[in-house]
């Protein structure tokens, strides 16, 4: 599934772990704060670090889903979950590791989605929606069920990093940068500019009409 990238396929897998890991860490801890019993946290952190990949993988029509094929997803996202929840206050000490977790997420995930799309055949507006979609979709379906408006409609630098650096591949590619120096490329882009965000508290502004 991954020979087509950069790096050796143990280090994008890594990769797709430590987004998935950091994924975990956010739902249980939602779901702890709305009060979820142990299988309500780990069900949460399930939807949040798989969901995106799945809901992709569907409008693409790829069968089995990843996550079927491959067992250590779940094991990784349930034994995150309840480690968190065994140790509530480990969050506060990883806080500044979890937003860069969260942002290799962010990448991976993106490049990773973007690239199984046009591995598929799709338009590159099909592919940059696939790399979205992998990359945000599960925080989105989190927050939905913990009646939270998502994080993801709050002006945060997340779809925006994602299209970014989706933009960038095509770009590169049109003046002919190789496919696996273009997906390195397209990692760091986003990774880059989600980590400026948070440096800097970049948001995206929002439309207010006068009168």
């Amino acid at each position: 599934m991954f020979t087509a990238f950069i790096f050796p396929d143990i280090l994008l897998y890594i990769l797709d772990m430590i987004g998935i890991v950091a994924c975990a860490i956010a739902g249980t801890l939602l779901a702890q704060h709305k009060g979820f019993d142990i299988a309500g946290c780990i069900l949460v952190a399930m939807v949040n670090a798989i969901g995106g990949g799945t809901l992709r993988d569907m409008a693409l029509d790829r069968h089995p889903l990843f996550w079927m094929t491959d067992l250590n997803y779940l094991i990784v996202i349930t034994v995150t979950s309840l480690i968190l929840q065994i140790f509530a206050n480990l969050y506060h000490k990883i806080d500044n590791a979890l937003k860069l977790f969260d942002a290799i997420g962010l990448a991976a995930f993106s490049v990773i989605g973007f690239n199984v799309a046009l591995d598929q055949g799709m338009l590159p507006v099909i592919a940059i929606m696939m790399g979205v979609w992998t990359a945000i979709i599960g925080g989105l379906l989190r927050d939905i069920i913990c009646n939270e408006i998502p994080l993801l409609l709050q002006r945060e630098i997340y779809i925006s990093a994602s299209i970014v650096g989706s933009v960038t591949y095509l770009l590169l590619e049109h003046w002919g940068m190789p496919a696996r120096l273009n997906e390195f490329i397209m990692l760091s882009v986003i990774f880059a500019v989600r980590m400026l965000a948070l440096r800097f508290d970049w948001h995206l502004p929002s439309i207010r009409l006068v009168g």
